[in-house]
């Protein structure tokens, strides 16, 4: 890996292992994989930047990278983000992930000064870009707490209309998708820590619910190659549960419908509340749309 202010890079091999661990977490048949094409959005366990012990700061961010950690008193999430997937990567073979800070800006929210900060990353193979994403992050006061309703795995999801993909999010496998993901954000495996933070519950990631929301179009739909995946964390989820992805179809006086997948997706906590939504669009070779 290279690093310079507000960069970085990383290259190597896709290695067929980190998917394969994705697809048994997310109970699929490996062989799914056999064709050797990564499925979209599934580069997030790929290329990963693996820091060092003394480099993990008390909450289990880095102490250094891009985005930023959070500095003394403040927290940072996920806040969106859009995936532009123009071929997909290949595994067995080199690619390079290059990620960089765009743009930055604060506003003022219910629970004090947030501050947003842009980061786009290039993934590219064979002298081509195969997938173009941005970032949203959130930084805010570490002392502001946020009042959600706690899921539990006793409590039933209820039932939505259109095709749905559920997954139990227990504590395994938030674990999982820790370890897969490289990410130690104590938030999502240490109850403990939960609290310091403002939470009364494990914090279900953010980029596993747009994966799941992806999963969803790639299963019921035309799929994620060439288009624009463009994803927004409405509110944290919060508590381990049943999580669903499910069409956002919703008719006129805001009752549920089946809607296409293909339009726009969005994930139920077990509360039927929506914690996350995404729409689809479709993109040029060159990653706009």
């Amino acid at each position: 890996m290279t690093a310079d202010a507000g960069r970085t890079e990383v290259t190597g091999v896709i290695d067929p292992a980190p998917a394969l661990g994705l697809a048994g977490l997310l109970d699929l048949d490996p062989a799914l994989l056999d064709g050797g094409e990564l499925p979209p959005l599934w580069h997030w366990v790929h290329l990963l930047e693996r820091p060092g012990a003394a480099q993990i700061g008390p909450d289990g961010h880095p102490l250094t990278g891009v985005p930023s950690p959070p500095g003394p008193g403040t927290k940072r999430m996920f806040a969106g983000g859009r995936v532009h997937s123009l071929r997909p990567l290949r595994m067995g073979e080199q690619a390079t992930r290059r990620t960089w800070v765009t743009g930055s800006r604060e506003v003022e929210g219910r629970s004090g000064t947030l501050r947003f900060v842009s980061v786009r990353t290039e993934v590219s193979q064979a002298d081509e870009v195969a997938v173009v994403e941005d970032n949203d992050i959130v930084y805010r006061a570490a002392g502001s707490a946020l009042e959600v309703p706690v899921g539990t795995l006793d409590a039933q999801p209820a039932p939505v209309a259109g095709p749905t993909l559920r997954f139990r999010a227990d504590e395994v496998a938030l674990m999982r998708f820790s370890a897969l993901t490289y990410n130690a954000h104590r938030i999502h495996y240490d109850l403990g820590w939960c609290a310091v933070e403002g939470y009364e519950g494990l914090v279900v990631h953010g980029p596993l619910q747009a994966l799941l929301m992806g999963e969803l179009v790639r299963r019921q739909g035309a799929g994620l190659l060439g288009r624009v995946f463009d994803y927004r964390l409405v509110a944290p989820l919060v508590g381990t549960q049943t999580v669903t992805a499910a069409p956002a179809g919703v008719d006129e006086e805001g009752a549920d419908e089946a809607g296409s997948v293909d339009d726009a997706v969005r994930v139920l906590d077990v509360h039927g509340r929506t914690t996350a939504s995404a729409t689809l669009s479709r993109t040029t070779d060159g990653g706009t749309r």
